[in-house]
């Protein structure tokens, strides 16, 4: 029964990652394809990540063995890692977006192009 949950995650986890997915060939610009695709990828990993754990733990107090304890160990850091660089990754993106004139359809105020020509007037290099 238990093992049900783990399942559950890890399909939650390939649904989220497939729309992800689609989300790169449905959205209209580079801003809101990276938009779709980090946070469902973000969701869908950490989902997928939850179905390990939730496996390597049930697993480890039925058999007793440590190398599950290590595996959930394995995962979380996985977790951990993946947050710090899926995030830090979407911004550079974004940031390179910009920078090569990539603008969002539909934008009305670029509150960043304000910024960056104004750190120009004052000396700054971007």
């Amino acid at each position: 029964m238990i093992y049900v949950f783990s399942v559950l995650f890890l399909l939650l986890g390939m649904l989220v990652n497939t729309l992800g997915t689609i989300s790169l060939f449905r959205f209209p610009d580079v801003y809101t394809r990276m938009h779709g695709s980090t946070k469902c990828t973000t969701f869908g990993t950490i989902s997928l990540s939850l179905g390990v754990i939730v496996y390597a733990i049930i697993r480890r107090f039925q058999t007793g063995e440590v190398r599950f304890s290590v595996l959930a160990l394995h995962t979380v850091i996985v977790v951990a890692a993946l947050l710090i660089s899926n995030a830090t990754g979407a911004h550079v993106l974004a940031r390179a977006a910009h920078r090569s004139k990539a603008f969002p359809k539909n934008a009305v105020v670029d509150s960043l192009a304000e910024r960056d020509e104004r750190l120009l007037k004052e000396g700054f290099r971007r």
